[in-house]
């Protein structure tokens, strides 16, 4: 579940063919791929002349020049950008602490008493986005590049167990993954994780 899973579901949803080029831990800091991204990361996103970096700018791009995954109303539009931010920028940062806490500084001695005070903060969050949601099927009307973003963010959660503490979002999560786009990415993105190499 890496970030470029995102990209390809986006790229699923908008029916966008698309190349995958593999890129290991070494060449991530060479420069050919530091030029692309400066952080020496993944994923990076090429179309031409264009390079970009950053999952949520590549989401954001894919999603305003193709249709299907940007209302076309003006304000449901700019509310489906606001939850594409809010997912990366308000939900997924106390997320992503869990595994800065488990795999990072799981050895330092403050560490187990860490992990109950990043849950809270998740729960927090979470308590916020399942009272947003509410019984919808989505965050605001049909199915959206924001819904595509938080999905891909709440996902994360799903070996800590915290997700299923959250029926509503929970359910919300299945329902993005029974999406056919979602199912072709993660297909894809497993076979070429588990592909034989030279």
């Amino acid at each position: 579940m890496a970030r470029d899973t995102r990209v390809r579901w986006a790229l699923e949803e908008a029916g966008l063919a698309y190349e995958v080029r593999p890129v290991s831990f070494a060449a991530m800091k060479e420069p050919a791929h530091l030029r692309l991204h400066p952080f020496g990361q993944i994923p990076t996103y090429e179309e031409g002349e264009l390079a970009l970096f950053e999952s949520g700018a590549i989401i954001f791009h894919i999603a305003s020049h193709h249709p299907g995954l940007l209302p076309d109303d003006a304000n449901a539009r700019a509310r489906a950008i606001t939850w594409i931010f809010a997912a990366l920028n308000t939900v997924e940062p106390p997320i992503l602490e869990i595994a800065t806490a488990k795999f990072q500084e799981g050895d330092k001695p403050w560490s187990k008493e860490r992990m109950p005070l990043i849950a809270d903060r998740i729960r927090q969050r979470l308590n916020q986005l399942s009272a947003r949601l509410g019984d919808a099927d989505w965050l605001d009307g049909a199915f959206s590049a924001g819904d595509l973003m938080m999905v891909s963010v709440l996902l994360q959660l799903r070996p800590s167990g915290i997700l299923d503490e959250f029926p509503r979002l929970a359910a919300y999560v299945a329902r993005g993954e029974a999406r056919h786009a979602y199912q072709r990415a993660f297909a894809d993105q497993q076979a070429f994780n588990t592909r034989p190499t030279a």
